[in-house]
């Protein structure tokens, strides 16, 4: 994992219940985290000795609960150790054991480096009263806070998607107990959950939007893979579902599956679910950007249509309203291939409007349709960490499950089809905006004298720090516009962004100043670069 993006946090491994299972693929312990009830499986890979990451570990996280965590630990070792002075132990039994521990560990080379500076643990099986080991965790995508999020506030409030925990009280007798350090974020499943999903990421998230007047503390199944919690306002809201995370391994669904569309971000996508075992057919306008998936294992379409007709579920990623409508309505297009059942899953960004319209001709031959545009750009589609917005026919969003795991790291369902169009152009319209900013601040920067490298560094110090940030400016510094993101795209999406403002009369200055600064970079010829080259909008 991406190690050091999140603060790693303390906790100990523990045997996990006896009904649950322990994941396939990769080596993983079950942790509990210090200062909280949390747990979760965790890869071999993710463990970090507690020592030598001390110190370390105080500087990145300045929290008082943090602090309280780290006493705990504190605390816990300094028991352990009177224990362990009370104890003995047989040398050879003890040495038998570490080996046979130390075999069973060669599948990781990171857990061979965490046992290197373990080696003078002791344990004694079945008492719970041996050496405890000292080490430490960092996941590749958690909460900065992952304290008792269950227990004090609601997820809703903090906003980010929860990890993979069930609420299971685990005995404090259990066999091996380890201290470590993690970043998984708290999680408390209810008490009606009793088996674990199995076959799933352990890093991706579903999310739900409901509607009911229950209390926010109910929770109803809807499969075994998606969940709702339904809030007591009857207000909409959105609130973190079953998070898939018990298993690092994806089972690819037996449909076949269609993609139309390679572009940068199709390209991604296709080449993550030919990785993670799906069947898929690919058609592309141009005939040629299909070659390189016909190598990887895909087949050849011919048409849309073909491909529909072929396929159980179909993808199409395109550029626009009018490239989607083409796809849909053109000759040998995806219409002429539906038949009652096929299902169509659009991930392009468009208005709500145009997805409305698809939708219902959709549904008019009998097809499923779910909207599915996704939040990213060239490198997360590559890396299979977009993030999915979708809407339309849930029934379908859940078939669609291996396929979203296998692209994205989370994925939100928004209710009736419009409303992952309408999201998706809003949080488009933030990223555009911010982009516009970036790059009026950096040549504000020049003109007056001052280093853009400072400024960058000054905002990499404070709390509009970032990904997004840091490699935008990176660009501009560099003057590398490959793109990650279509400028013309971006300025469609504030296009389309503000056009949904005026269809409710709600003002949006700030995209309408920023897609004239997208425009005049456009009559730059700035079209096929990066969305950072808008700053060569404001070089005089």
């Amino acid at each position: 994992g991406k190690l050091g993006r999140y603060p790693p946090w303390p906790g100990k491994i523990v045997n996990p219940p006896k009904d649950l299972k322990k994941p396939r693929g990769k080596k993983c312990f079950f942790v509990k985290f210090f200062g909280t009830e949390d747990h979760a499986w965790i890869k071999v890979e993710q463990l970090k000795p507690y020592h030598p990451h001390k110190e370390e570990m105080i500087k990145i996280n300045k929290g008082k609960r943090f602090q309280q965590a780290v006493d705990a630990v504190e605390e816990f070792l300094r028991k352990t150790k009177g224990k362990d002075q009370a104890s003995s132990h047989n040398s050879t039994e003890e040495k038998n054991r570490r080996n046979s521990s130390e075999e069973r560990g060669k599948q990781s080379a990171g857990e061979e480096k965490r046992k290197a500076s373990l080696s003078e643990g002791k344990v004694k099986k079945g008492t719970g009263e041996g050496k405890k080991r000292v080490s430490s965790i960092s996941s590749e995508r958690g909460s900065k806070s992952p304290l008792k999020r269950a227990q004090d506030q609601s997820p809703r409030k903090r906003g980010r998607p929860p990890k993979d925990e069930k609420d299971l009280t685990i005995p404090e007798s259990s066999t091996v107990k380890r201290v470590m350090t993690g970043t998984v974020a708290g999680f408390k499943w209810p008490p009606s959950v009793s088996e674990p999903v199995k076959d799933s990421d352990p890093h991706f998230h579903h999310f739900l939007l409901s509607q009911t007047e229950k209390p926010a503390v109910c929770y109803q199944a809807i499969t075994k893979k998606l969940k709702v919690c339904e809030e007591e306002t009857g207000s909409t809201s959105i609130q973190a579902a079953d998070s898939t995370a018990i298993n690092g391994s994806i089972t690819p669904t037996d449909k076949k599956i269609g993609f139309l569309g390679l572009g940068l971000m199709g390209s991604g996508i296709v080449s993550n679910l030919l990785k993670m075992g799906h069947t898929v057919t690919v058609w592309n306008r141009t005939a040629e950007k299909c070659d390189l998936f016909i190598q990887e294992g895909a087949r050849l379409g011919r048409t849309p249509a073909e491909v529909v007709s072929t396929c159980d579920i179909t993808f199409a990623c395109v550029s626009d309203p009018k490239a989607a409508k083409d796809l849909v309505l053109g000759p040998s297009g995806v219409l002429q291939g539906i038949r009652p059942g096929k299902c169509y899953v659009d991930m392009s960004t468009v208005d709500a409007d145009t997805v409305t319209e698809l939708a219902q001709v959709i549904v008019s031959r009998g097809g499923r349709f779910l909207e599915a545009p996704v939040s990213g750009n060239q490198q997360l589609s590559n890396d299979g960490m977009l993030v999915i917005l979708a809407a339309g026919d849930r029934g379908l969003y859940e078939d669609c499950s291996s396929c979203f795991q296998a692209m994205g790291k989370t994925s939100f369902f928004l209710g009736e089809v419009g409303n992952a169009a309408k999201m998706m152009l809003i949080v488009n319209m933030v990223q555009g905006s911010f982009m516009a900013t970036i790059a009026e601040g950096l040549t504000l920067a020049q003109v007056t004298g001052q280093s853009q490298q400072t400024l960058l560094d000054i905002l990499n110090q404070g709390q509009l720090a970032s990904i997004f940030l840091d490699q935008k400016c990176q660009n501009i510094l560099q003057g590398n516009f490959k793109p990650d993101f279509y400028l013309k795209y971006i300025q469609k999406d504030l296009r389309l962004a503000i056009a949904l403002g005026d269809s409710v009369n709600h003002p949006t200055p700030m995209a309408a100043a920023a897609n004239e600064v997208y425009k005049r970079a456009k009559a730059l010829d700035q079209s096929d670069n990066d969305m950072s080259a808008v700053y060569r909008a404001y070089i005089h």
